[in-house]
């Protein structure tokens, strides 16, 4: 299995890496920062290797695309957040989550899908404030929802090809983090509201990816990741 994975340096894309050559893969890591992939091509090892993806940047897509050659699986989990009241956006900011969340993997279509050998497949990261919006993430509710119908709606256009998504809910992957002493409680109470008892492991989501892109019967299906959440 060789695997592009735009996005895949760190976090849950870090431990989709992971997965991925253990199992004795291949992985691409792609993004724009290259002592960021660099540094974790030389933790993976020799299975892994790296190229400079810009999803804002056409051109740099384009070129990725002669440089890897062929691949079975496209995965992006890029994201670029414009959280706030939708009175404070900026209009720069806006553009940079579409970019990562839609544009981008629409020009990653564009561009890498005769590449993807048969029986491979478009993974496309989405998330549970889709499916359950709250004041100010709107604009991260409308990126993440359109990744959803630009998984159907590639998975039609494209085909064989197949193209799906998968939604996370609240994952402890270390992107929550930043919010210190108020993480384990913010963790306590989606736990308390699951369905499923708990928040996510990484290696929830790294299962999920895994079974995208091994069952071939699988496409334009959006996989939810939640524990439930999106129904609390």
């Amino acid at each position: 299995m060789r695997v592009l994975l735009v996005g895949g340096a760190s976090g849950i894309g870090r431990a989709v890496a992971t997965e991925i050559v253990d199992r004795g893969g291949e992985v691409i890591l792609a993004g724009r920062r290259a002592e960021v992939l660099n540094d974790a091509v030389a933790t993976l090892g020799p299975r892994a290797s790296s190229v400079i993806v810009d999803l804002t940047d056409e051109a740099s897509i384009a070129a990725a695309a002669a440089e890897v050659g062929s691949v079975d699986h496209v995965v992006s989990l890029a994201a670029d957040h414009a959280n706030g009241p939708v009175a404070d956006l900026a209009i720069a900011d806006i553009r940079k989550a579409f970019d990562a969340k839609v544009i981008g993997p629409i020009l990653l279509a564009k561009h890498f899908a005769s590449s993807v050998a048969d029986g491979g497949s478009l993974l496309f990261f989405s998330g549970v404030a889709a499916w359950k919006p709250a004041p100010g993430l709107s604009v991260m509710a409308t990126t993440n929802g359109a990744v959803a119908f630009l998984a159907e709606a590639l998975a039609v256009e494209l085909a064989p090809l197949r193209v799906n998504a998968v939604s996370p809910g609240i994952v402890d992957s270390g992107a929550w983090d930043s919010m210190g002493a108020g993480k384990d409680s913010f963790f306590a109470e989606t736990a308390r509201a699951n369905p499923a008892g708990r928040v996510g492991r990484s290696a929830d989501v790294v299962a999920a990816v895994i079974y995208a892109l091994t069952n071939t019967f699988v496409t334009g299906t959006t996989l939810h990741v939640d524990g439930g959440g999106r129904r609390a």
